[in-house]
């Protein structure tokens, strides 16, 4: 695993631990919800792991056609 992949992993692990903390949202004014904070879970969440997903496969894909590329040059 080169330096460049654990950093990107590394990141993608923060950024799954960092964004559930992150989406709520501001409190009310005075007189409003006694639990003003609402959750932006479910589908965002489902969302975000699809997009990775695609993100991966397509990353995938490309190396696989550089490596088949290469094999070809020789």
């Amino acid at each position: 695993m080169t330096l460049k992949s654990l950093f990107a992993t590394f990141c993608i692990v923060v950024l799954f631990i960092c964004l559930p903390s992150m989406g709520w949202a501001q409190p009310g004014g005075p007189g409003g919800d006694p639990d003003p904070q609402v959750p932006l879970d479910g589908g965002v969440s489902l969302l975000v792991a699809a997009g990775v997903g695609y993100a991966l496969k397509k990353a995938h894909d490309k190396r696989k056609e550089n490596k088949l590329a290469a094999e070809e040059e020789r």
